[in-house]
């Protein structure tokens, strides 16, 4: 039905283009891009398919990716690149008349810091372009959003606690590897926590609050509060929410090596004089540490993702809801050569893309996942490798 091109060849865009490229019947062209061809055209033979090709572009660069767009002429961008890069790919897509489609929202290069504030900012001038913008449309941020409109839809009619749970119950065999980007991951986390409460902002320490939650298939973890992009789109969307929060697992041994990373200034993410020279010690630790994209080989267990809710069913009971899925590393690993925290995010990438061109999610503007009809996405989503679950009025563990 239409051609696309991806934006970004780590394990998240390798994902995408596999995922894609099963589905001729929808997107019928492929053109896979990043600044390192070589990566691309590694994805190309991996997928082995007449309708997938490469190019090259730098996702900084406004003129390079007009005159890629230009050229090849797609229904819409997927950006899979770095969340630094958001905004140029925006800017260059209302340029050339192409919709837009992303899985994590913009970041500054130099501020710890993110929210939709700068992306919510081209709101209209995607609408009067009569574009489609779609933020966040990986799993967290994105199915969460999906599972939370899902339940607002079918099942409450008033959400007041919504808790948001992410396990990686599997292990790598490495003393330490970060599941997706190393300079963003580690960025994400050494920053304050922060929560929603009452209509206001709850500020907290790095990793500050924490406690043990339990997993479908996988147990005990104990689970950190982090700040996470879709609380922000979610409170907003869903004012009746008196409570948002986000949770997430990490071993020991992670947290030990964190901290060390910390206490020497390798988390900085300032320039630095090295030998004459500039350099950002957060960029210089991630290419020395492993590459995400080279986990899946030796990785076993399972992610577990999900939403807890607390509110008023559409009758005024008391209902507490969990949604989640459960995704096996090696099962991700097979099918893609990818481990299961770069197939979590990459599927629903490319579902959203097919939700749209296919009609079922186009709204010019600016719109973040929960925005958009539920029920053919999740439809979808549980087809093509990644199953959902859901159980009523049990003990959500979160709530105090």
């Amino acid at each position: 039905m239409a051609k696309v091109v991806i934006i970004g060849a780590g394990g998240v865009g390798t994902v995408v283009a596999h995922k894609c490229a099963q589905h001729p019947e929808v997107f019928t062209e492929i053109v896979i891009a990043s600044r390192t061809r070589s990566k691309c055209d590694a994805i190309v033979e991996a997928i082995g398919k007449p309708n997938i090709s490469s190019d090259v572009v730098d996702a900084d660069s406004v003129p390079q990716l007009v005159e890629l767009f230009n050229r090849h002429k797609p229904e819409l961008v997927i950006n899979v690149a770095l969340p630094y890069q958001d905004l140029t790919i925006m800017d260059a897509c209302l340029i050339c008349k192409v919709n837009y489609l992303d899985t994590a929202n913009y970041e500054p290069k130099d501020v710890a810091h993110f929210e939709y504030s700068w992306q919510w900012a081209y709101k209209q001038r995607f609408e009067e372009a009569g574009l489609t913008a779609i933020l966040g449309c990986g799993f967290d941020p994105g199915v969460s959003g999906v599972f939370t409109a899902y339940a607002a839809k079918h099942y409450f009619s008033d959400m007041q606690y919504l808790d948001i749970v992410d396990c990686n119950g599997g292990d790598h065999g490495k003393a330490f590897a970060t599941n997706f980007n190393p300079e963003i991951n580690i960025r994400e986390i050494t920053q304050n926590g922060r929560y929603y409460q009452d209509g206001k902002w709850v500020t907290t320490g790095p990793l500050e609050i924490h406690k043990t939650l339990t997993y479908p298939n996988i147990g005990e973890r104990e689970s950190y509060l982090l700040y996470h992009e879709e609380l922000e789109s979610l409170v907003k969307n869903y004012p009746s929410i008196k409570r948002a929060r986000f949770w997430m697992t990490f071993g020991q041994e992670y947290l030990t090596h964190l901290r060390v990373i910390q206490n020497i200034g390798m988390a900085r993410i300032d320039e630095v004089d090295y030998n004459g020279q500039k350099i950002v010690p957060l960029q210089f630790l991630k290419a020395v540490l492993p590459n995400p994209q080279d986990l899946g080989e030796n990785y076993h267990g399972e992610t577990s993702i999900g939403c807890r809710i607390e509110g008023l069913d559409k009758e005024g009971k008391h209902l507490t809801y969990y949604i989640w899925n459960n995704c096996s590393h090696e099962a991700a690993y097979k099918e893609t050569g990818m481990q299961a925290v770069s197939y979590t995010t990459g599927v629903p990438a490319m579902v959203g893309a097919m939700m749209f061109l296919t009609g079922k999610w186009v709204k010019p503007g600016v719109n973040n996942v929960e925005e958009f009809d539920p029920d053919p996405f999740l439809a979808e989503l549980a087809k093509d490798g990644l199953p959902w679950n859901e159980e009523f009025n049990l003990n959500l563990e979160v709530n105090e």
